[in-house]
């Protein structure tokens, strides 16, 4: 019964409080202002995406002309520069000079192609052993996207990820619970695959004085999908799906609705994949004063080897108070065949709390969850773990390896737990910055595994394109075994 009654309650609770909104919040924004004259005064230095290093390794005018231009800058003098030579479009992303006009394309819309490569790669050296598993290892990620833009609202981007599979990565094994190997996961697989656009940009000459209302939205192909902040539903699926934005219902700043099919590619709740699945979403978002909201459906026509069907929801409120910004969620999972790993009956409810501090810009945070029965995410990518995971450092996936999450970030069972901790900035560039938290997690049904736990993340920018991370923690399980995990990592983003 106390399952039903907060299931009931809390959704009403977050809709009843769209009644605040006519009172104005102070937003408390700073009275900092930037003079015009300051704007893209650093542009010169910004890190360059990998498409311009490329053309200035190729081109030496464009060499010579970016020395020309911050001469010119430094002295003020009228300092003619060449125009910039490119490869991968005329109007390079950020860049300085003429506008190509482009070319028109049958449908009335004008393109302009310019090409962006950019991506992440991090290593990482980590040690892990919760008292269940052990390892030891050497891993590596490789992220790498481009944007093929044909127009500020039309764009093709593609995604690999070539070091790692089905959440095993490259690298190698030093022991612990399995046996010294070389891990090869190498791969050429598209990890992502679509094109997004806008119906009524991609085809004016359908409405040339805007008057039919025909701006929807669009994406299909492979992508990343996340709803309730990962909670409800964090995959990369094979999908379309259409939204319909600057929307003004039930009193909202604006709003936006998605309606969403998938029919590959779909995990379920256990991180693996449903060759058989199809997943039908609707998704519903409205701004308000100071406060945001969110509302899905998900039904998953998921196969017989899985545990067959499911209906998911989820309803999300995020509002700030003063100083304090809080989130607010609550999801729910119905089995509607059979309970299995891939899908459960249940649900969670989910608090965020974070404040700016006085004296500097510190930020303390308290996250809360209570998960009642067998709460199970509509569908999981096997690389960002369970559903907990926003819950703090000590339930966070760090997607890469087998370093798993200290008080864990699955819902198996019934549980309550917290996380709270502090984000300390050592100067005023935030170059760096250490979190230490303390948590726990409690299991109200059995089976589970109770404990707590107290982690440190330390991160610092080296440059402008490289990052230090170390995380540790060390914890204790009523089972009687502790806990321990390092890691350091280097990350190199371009």
């Amino acid at each position: 019964m106390k399952a039903i009654r907060l299931s009931i309650l809390l959704p009403a609770v977050i809709l009843a409080s769209v009644k605040l909104h006519a009172v104005e919040d102070n937003l408390l924004l700073p009275d900092i202002v930037v003079p015009w004259t300051e704007l893209g005064k650093d542009f010169m230095t910004r890190p360059a995406p990998v498409t311009e290093v490329i053309e200035d390794l190729v081109f030496k005018s464009n060499r010579e002309r970016k020395k020309i231009i911050a001469a010119r800058n430094l002295s003020g003098d009228d300092l003619e520069a060449p125009d910039r030579k490119t490869l991968f479009g005329a109007n390079p992303f950020l860049g300085s000079g003429k506008i190509s006009p482009g070319f028109t394309i049958p449908t009335g819309a004008v393109w302009q192609p310019v090409t962006i490569i950019y991506g992440e790669m991090r290593s990482s050296l980590q040690s892990f052993n919760n008292g269940l598993v052990d390892v030891n290892e050497w891993v590596n990620r490789l992220d790498l996207f481009g944007n093929i833009y044909l127009t500020p609202t039309e764009r093709l981007h593609f995604g690999f990820r070539p070091l790692d599979r089905e959440g095993r990565f490259t690298g190698y094994r030093l022991g612990g619970d399995g046996t010294e190997n070389f891990m090869d996961h190498f791969n050429g697989n598209v990890r992502s695959l679509y094109f997004e656009g806008d119906f009524g940009e991609l085809f004016p000459n359908l409405d040339p004085t805007d008057k039919r209302r025909l701006d929807y939205g669009f994406a299909v192909g492979r992508m990343p999908i996340t709803y309730q902040d990962g909670l409800l539903l964090n995959d990369v699926v094979d999908a379309v799906g259409i939204t319909r934005s600057s929307m003004f219902l039930f009193g909202a700043s604006a709003a936006r609705a998605t309606a969403l099919f998938a029919w590959d590619q779909i995990h379920r709740g256990n991180n693996r994949r449903d060759p058989d699945a199809r997943l039908y979403a609707l998704s519903y978002a409205a701004d308000y004063t100071a406060s945001t909201y969110e509302i899905e459906a998900i039904y998953v026509d998921g196969g017989n080897s899985t545990g067959g069907d499911g209906f998911f929801a989820g309803i999300g409120q995020t509002r700030r108070f003063g100083k304090i910004n809080s989130t607010l969620r609550a999801a729910f999972s119905w089995a509607l065949d059979n309970e299995t790993a891939a899908i459960g009956t249940g649900s969670v409810y989910f608090h965020q709390l974070s404040r700016t501090m006085n004296y500097n810009d510190d930020i303390a945070y308290l996250d809360s969850f209570l998960s009642v029965d067998n709460f199970t995410s509509a569908a999981r990518d096997p690389a960002v773990g369970g559903p907990l995971g926003a819950t703090g450092v000590l339930f966070e996936a760090v997607g890469l390896g087998g370093y798993g999450a200290a008080l864990g970030n699955g819902t198996p069972t019934g549980s309550v737990g917290f996380s709270l901790g502090y984000q300390h900035f050592f100067d005023d560039t935030k170059k760096r910055q250490l979190v230490a938290e303390i948590g726990s997690r409690w299991h109200t049904q059995s089976p589970g595994r109770s404990g707590y736990a107290a982690g440190l993340r330390y991160q610092q920018a080296l440059d402008q394109h490289t990052i230090l991370r170390a995380d540790g923690f060390i914890g204790q399980f009523d089972d009687g075994q502790t806990g321990q995990g390092f890691r350091c990592e280097l990350s190199f983003r371009f």
